[in-house]
């Protein structure tokens, strides 16, 4: 079968490797088609944290069960897709409910090999049911269930002002499930194009420009001076999560779902009179999962608006760095196998 394998930053290489049988408590996905993260960028980049090379990239996926080796309530063909969160289940985050947080955890294509490649065994405890939904739309439920668990641990309520530092996938699908938890969203980036796509395809109440506008002064006046209850960052990038420190209204939280490798820094003054909460978002959960997929049958979310490239598998090792070219507005990019 062909495989994509990252040797190292910035090269990618199309290989030919065995199909192999599934192991007891695993089945296989015949994979048709694979999203591509901000985490396989950056690993393509080489500044993902907890990474080694060389490594199958690929954790956005969907496929055809082909494979299900005895797998209860699923059969051969089912269109499917998966949490690539393998947990051991035993140690005290697992216990508690929080599997997204092992601290044993193997991500599929970080930790562990993922799904660019044409056939891929996972656990039959991970698969999640298509539940009507296509190729497509499976392949994007995984991020935005990244989204919907951060909204989730920020515990929006009706009318709180949102921002959202970033309009990449992940915080486009933050801006969604706040909007549907009843938050007033606003929109921070540098990009003019993307929030140009906030605006008028997510109908978001407000953005802000941070590379030509005053961020703090932009919030104060949206927020008639209170600042926003929840700041969530979706950048990763250590200047923007250490500037949104000043985003915060007093008792207000802020919640990090971008990744940095540094050491984030802050007034502990400011901070302090505020009362504020510092919470990390990661991963996802299944509860996330199935209210993600129950949103885009309900029609509340439609992954299509996401989706602005296609790539063959055949012209990944070619066309992957185009994708980090600003210059070709990538909002979401989907390799497709047939």
């Amino acid at each position: 079968m062909k495989t994509i394998v990252c040797e190292r930053p910035g090269i990618l290489s199309l290989l030919h490797t065995e199909k192999q049988k599934p192991e007891e408590g695993y089945v296989q996905i015949r994979i048709r088609r694979i999203g591509v993260c901000g985490t396989d960028l950056h690993a393509y980049e080489g500044t993902q944290p907890y990474f080694n090379y060389p490594r199958i990239l690929g954790h956005e996926l969907s496929g055809e069960l082909v494979d299900t080796n005895g797998a209860e309530g699923f059969s051969t063909g089912d269109i499917v897709t998966f949490i690539p969160y393998f947990s051991c289940g035993v140690c005290i985050a697992c216990k508690s409910g929080k599997s997204n947080c092992c601290v044993k955890i193997n991500v599929c294509g970080v930790h562990i090999d993922g799904g660019m490649t044409e056939y891929l065994n996972v656990p039959a405890s991970s698969l999640v049911h298509g539940n009507g939904l296509g190729y497509d739309e499976l392949a994007l439920v995984e991020p935005l269930a990244i989204g919907a668990h951060s909204i989730r641990r920020a515990d929006v309520k009706p009318g709180e002002y949102v921002v959202v530092i970033g309009a990449g996938p992940i915080g486009l699908g933050i801006m969604e499930f706040a909007r549907i938890a009843g938050g007033k969203v606003i929109a921070v980036d540098v990009n003019a194009n993307r929030l140009a796509f906030c605006k008028e395809v997510l109908k978001v109440d407000h953005v802000i420009n941070a590379s030509v506008e005053n961020v703090v002064e932009q919030l104060a006046s949206i927020t008639s001076g209170d600042m926003p209850t929840i700041v969530i960052d979706a950048t990763g990038n250590l200047s923007a999560i250490n500037n949104s420190f000043e985003y915060i209204a007093h008792g207000g939280r802020y919640i990090l779902v971008g990744l940095q490798k540094a050491n984030i820094s802050f007034s502990h003054p400011e901070f302090h009179k505020r009362e504020a909460t510092l919470m990390s978002s990661r991963n996802a959960t299944q509860q996330d999962f199935e209210y993600v997929i129950t949103s885009i049958k309900n029609g509340q979310v439609k992954p299509s608006n996401y989706i602005t490239h296609r790539i063959a598998f055949e012209e990944i090792t070619e066309e992957f760095k185009n994708l980090l070219d600003p210059s070709n507005n990538v909002i979401k990019a989907v390799i497709e196998l047939t």
